[in-house]
């Protein structure tokens, strides 16, 4: 296939054309950093016309949280934004984020270590197995919170194009790994300890003494990652990929990866790249180890929640993608001086301009919509509203996952939206006999599966851009519509998968189960 030509049109089917028409109708939508200020003065308005409404969310004795919706348009709201424009647009979580870790991976790709490397890869790696292995390394880069944003979806996307397939198929399976497949993995994460503390707290409102244990659904979240990498393989090669052969390639052809054989330099290079990376990795191992050890948090774990080496991440895969990138650049002859590296990390952060024009207005969006507290009006409406259905448990459930689903299309943090959450999922199920345990499990697939097609979810904008740098031309719609397989699909298996699951009784987790008895 020419990755410069587009390929010609067979006859399509009704989701097909269903999928033109999200396309086109996305993609007449305004940049993505207008369509924040868009939403910014809709949540102004909304705030306004809803100012003083209250927001209950129960907690422990039966007692309530009362919060009210503020108007961001009182002249009191409006001044404390202009005080906080710029902390909250320097503080907007995955801009850090995503600036810190293109440094090191900046200096890798234009020292070419990140290319050799992935050339060396495909060398042995079977084209038809690059799917699935994408997805999996997606999945497992959730262990580093939100580095494989930065990290895995664009390395996706040079993967496939090296390997002669289309570039964008390889974003978009990272992404459905990572962000549709949020909630399912194989490895604990930090999100295990945040929600299972989430789903006591609620429980707790019903049984003083309820103890969740933290990896309570972590035998669902190994089989939910292997459905996970097989509907993604499926749904990339078989649905999205085709799709995508009509869209040509016209990025900066000196940008592209190239595929040809390495050199004797570039083996060097490599070789000594990679040596210096296992360095630079045990001598991390060696901080580690100790039990007294600076990386540990504060009950000793390397992995719990606040732990100093969670909180490293970013500036650890700083370090770990710049010195071999250094150390191939001055091996294979790429580096000459120290100012060539300086420019491979000023040519990487030139690339994020666009990037940090959305992250701002972005960032005003959140802040406000935060602020007014509408977020919070939005979720505990839905859930109380599936509460007063008094529909029968298996039902109640699947309705539980929908109401996740769309709170997830306007609130992007998965820890604030089971803080509002669980004190009402939580108790109202375990008075139908569901234990705890398994409303955190269906809460998981309603956090992840509408995740990847939300503009408003702050990684958003930056899969655009990773994917223009292939396809100029694209758009909102063009990913929305490129995405909209893996949400739907995701949404439905996985949801009859749980059931499946629960009707089989399977173990949840540890120290799970699937009933609640009082």
């Amino acid at each position: 296939m020419s990755n410069a030509q587009t390929q010609p049109q067979t006859s399509k089917g009704l989701f097909d054309r269903f999928l033109d028409v999200i396309e086109k109708v996305g993609n007449k939508l305004p940049d993505p950093a207008v369509l924040f200020l868009l939403a910014l003065l809709a949540t102004w308005v909304a705030s306004m016309v809803l100012a003083g409404a209250e927001v209950k969310v129960p907690k422990a004795g039966g007692e309530f949280d009362v919060m009210k919706v503020e108007s961001q348009l009182a002249g009191k709201a409006l001044v404390t934004m202009l005080t906080k424009v710029v902390t909250e647009f320097v503080t907007f979580p995955p801009l850090g984020v995503v600036l810190v870790a293109m440094l090191g991976l900046g200096v890798a790709d234009k020292s070419g270590f990140i290319g050799a490397a992935l050339r060396m890869l495909l060398g042995f790696t079977p084209r038809f197995l690059l799917t699935p292995m994408t997805i999996a390394v997606g999945l497992l880069s959730l262990v580093a919170v939100d580095a494989g944003y930065v990290l895995v979806i664009p390395l996706g996307g040079v993967i496939f194009y090296a390997a002669g397939r289309h570039p964008i198929a390889g974003i978009s399976a990272a992404f459905a790994a990572i962000s549709g497949g949020f909630c399912a993995n194989y490895v604990p994460t930090a999100l295990d300890t945040i929600l299972a503390g989430l789903t006591e707290t609620g429980a707790r409102i019903v049984d003083a003494k309820y103890s969740v244990n933290p990896l309570c659904n972590y035998y669902f979240t190994i089989a939910s990652s292997v459905l996970v990498v097989g509907l993604g393989w499926f749904l990339t090669d078989k649905i999205v990929e085709p799709r995508l052969k009509r869209l040509s390639i016209d990025g900066d052809p000196a940008e592209m990866p190239k595929m040809q054989e390495l050199s004797e330099l570039e083996r060097k290079g490599l070789l000594l790249g990679a040596l210096s990376m296992v360095a630079c990795l045990a001598l991390l191992a060696i901080a580690c180890l100790p039990a007294d050890s600076p990386f540990r948090g504060a009950k000793g774990g390397l992995s719990e929640r606040g732990a100093p080496l969670m909180a490293s991440i970013v500036p650890l895969i700083l370090i770990l993608f710049l010195v071999p990138g250094v150390v191939y650049g001055y091996a294979a002859k790429v580096f000459k001086t120290h100012r060539d590296v300086v420019q491979a990390m000023a040519k990487s952060m030139n690339t994020m301009g666009y990037y940090m024009v959305m992250a701002f207005c972005a960032a005003m969006f959140i802040y406000a919509f935060n602020t007014s507290n509408l977020g919070r009006l939005i979720a505990v409406s839905g859930a109380t509203a599936l509460a007063q259905l008094g529909l029968p448990s298996g039902v109640t459930v699947v309705g539980m996952i929908a109401v996740c689903t769309g709170v997830n299309l306007v609130m992007g943090s998965s820890s604030a939206k089971w803080t509002l959450l669980a004190p009402i999922f939580v108790p109202m199920l375990m008075q139908l006999g569901i234990s705890p345990e398994l409303t955190q499990a269906a809460y998981r697939i309603g956090d992840s599966t509408t995740n990847i097609i939300t503009p408003l979810m702050p990684y958003f904008p930056l899969i655009v851009t990773f994917t223009q740098k292939y396809h100029r031309g694209t758009g909102i719609g063009t990913l929305i519509s490129v995405m909209l397989p893996y949400s739907l699909t995701f949404l439905v298996v996985w949801t009859i998968f749980l059931l499946s699951y629960w009707g089989l009784g399977l173990p949840l987790g540890l120290g799970a189960s699937y009933t609640y008895g009082g």
